[in-house]
């Protein structure tokens, strides 16, 4: 079943309606990043085994990934859905966001919600930034 996810949420609710589970948040990024192919991120011309949930392994090198490796999510243990909602929030919010706001808001520690800030500021080109640019 294939499912369209509107690019632009009004709404928290919107975002959570759309992303509803795990699952959904993986399925939608296995599209963004591959639609269909799935490549390697260490060998792009590797062939592709496909292991259990939602692992695969590259051919070549031998190495496991899934579709958060190489990305912002890689190395987090935090679900997508978690890392979704604090996207939404960092780039909505037109004064910034700190991290004692952001872990009160998807319920985790304020040093977790710092570092996914880190990353999504440096993803976003948000870091060194005043608020006048």
């Amino acid at each position: 079943m294939m499912v369209v996810i509107k690019k632009d949420f009004n709404t928290v609710f919107d975002l959570i309606n759309a992303f509803p589970d795990e699952k959904s948040c993986v399925e939608h990024m296995e599209r963004l990043r591959w639609n269909g192919t799935i490549v390697s991120p260490f060998d792009p011309f590797s062939k592709v085994y496909v292991c259990k949930n939602k692992r695969y392994r590259c051919k070549e090198t031998g190495k496991y990934f899934n579709v958060k490796t190489g990305t912002l999510f890689d190395n987090s243990k935090v679900k997508l859905q978690k890392w979704f909602l604090a996207i939404w929030l960092a780039t909505s919010h037109k004064k910034g966001f700190s991290s004692v706001q952001l872990s009160n808001d998807i319920g985790v520690t304020q040093k977790t919600a710092w570092f996914m800030l880190q990353r999504i500021r440096n993803c976003f080109g948000f870091e060194g930034q005043s608020p006048f640019e």
